[in-house]
C-alpha cells in the first residue's frame, strides 16, 4: 500500500492495483459538522418529547429533586447513545458511511481496501473520545495533520481510512463491445439461490467492475475471480459449498449487472 498526492494505492496479492482518493481534513470536517447538527437536532426532538410527556401527561414536577435527578440521568444516557451509537449504527448499516459522509461523498474502508466490519466500526468510534480531547477534536486534528493518510487516532486503532466514495459507473457508459462482453457472462443459474444482491457494497462493485473490464489482460484471471468472489461470499456468510467457484467470472458478472439494474430502477 502506498500513498502519493492523496491517492491511496492498494496492491492485491494478485498484483492488481486499485486506487482511492484519500479524504482530507476539510471534507471530513464538513461531514462531521453535518453529523453533529443531525445528532443535536435528534437529541433536542427526543428530549423535548420526553419533557413534554413528563410535564403534560404524567404531570411530573421537575422542581422535585428526585424527578430532576432522573431527568438528568435520562439526558446523559440519551447523549451517550447518540454520541457513540449514531456513528456506529450508520457505519455498520451503510458500510462505512454516516448521513454526513454520504452527503459529502466519503466512506470508511479498511486499509487493505475492503469494507469495514462491525468490530472496526465500534473500535474507531469508541476511540473517538481520545480524538476529541482536549476539546473540538484537538488530538484527532493534530494526528490527521501528522499522518500522511489523514487518519485520526480512531482510524489508527481500527486499521481504517476515510476515502472519497467511488460510485460504480452505470453499464450504459461502457462501450457497446464491453457491455456485450459483460452481458454474455451473466447467468443467474450459477448464483446460489437467495443470493442477497442488495447487500453487495459499492466498493465490492467497483472491485468487480475493475476485474471484468481488465480480465482479458490478466494472466491469473480465474484465481483472481475466485479470490474476489470468496471475499464477498465470506462477508455475506453464504455457505461455501453452495458456490460453484469454477464459474466465478459468470457469478461476478451477474452480481454486477443485477445490482446495476436494481440501482437504476430505484432512481
Amino acid at each position: 500500500m502506498t500513498n502519493l498526492n492523496d491517492i491511496l494505492k492498494i496492491d492485491t496479492p494478485e498484483n492488481v492495483t486499485f486506487d482511492y482518493d484519500v479524504a482530507g481534513i476539510g471534507s471530513r470536517f464538513l461531514a462531521a459538522l453535518i453529523d453533529t447538527v443531525l445528532i443535536a437536532v435528534s437529541q433536542l426532538l427526543i428530549i423535548g418529547t420526553i419533557i413534554w410527556i413528563a410535564l403534560f401527561v404524567f404531570k411530573i414536577e421537575f422542581s422535585n429533586t428526585g424527578a430532576f435527578s432522573w431527568g438528568l440521568a435520562i439526558f446523559s444516557i440519551i447523549s451517550f447513545l447518540f454520541l457513540w451509537g449514531y456513528y456506529i449504527f450508520f457505519e455498520i448499516l451503510w458500510n462505512g458511511q454516516t448521513p454526513g459522509k454520504r452527503w459529502v461523498g466519503l466512506r470508511v474502508i479498511r486499509v487493505d481496501g475492503t469494507p469495514i466490519t462491525v468490530s472496526e466500526a465500534i473500535i474507531r468510534n469508541l476511540v473517538r473520545v481520545i480524538d476529541f480531547m482536549p476539546v473540538a477534536y484537538g488530538v484527532g486534528v493534530v494526528t490527521m495533520f501528522i499522518n500522511s493518510n489523514s487518519r485520526r487516532v480512531g482510524d489508527l486503532a481500527a486499521g481504517t481510512i476515510v476515502v472519497h466514495d467511488r460510485q460504480v459507473k452505470e453499464l450504459d457508459y461502457h462501450p457497446a463491445a464491453q457491455l456485450h462482453m459483460i452481458d454474455t457472462l451473466v447467468s443467474r443459474n450459477d448464483v446460489p439461490e437467495g443470493f442477497p444482491f442488495e447487500r453487495v457494497t459499492q466498493n465490492e462493485l467497483h472491485l468487480i467492475e475493475e476485474f471484468l473490464t481488465r480480465r482479458k489482460d490478466l494472466s491469473n484471471r480465474q484465481p483472481l475471480a475466485q479470490h474476489i468472489l470468496t471475499s464477498i461470499v465470506t462477508r455475506l456468510e453464504i455457505p461455501q459449498e453452495s458456490v460453484p467457484y469454477h464459474r466465478a467470472e459468470e457469478i461476478l458478472a451477474t452480481i454486477y449487472k443485477t445490482r446495476q439494474v436494481s440501482t437504476n430502477e430505484s432512481i
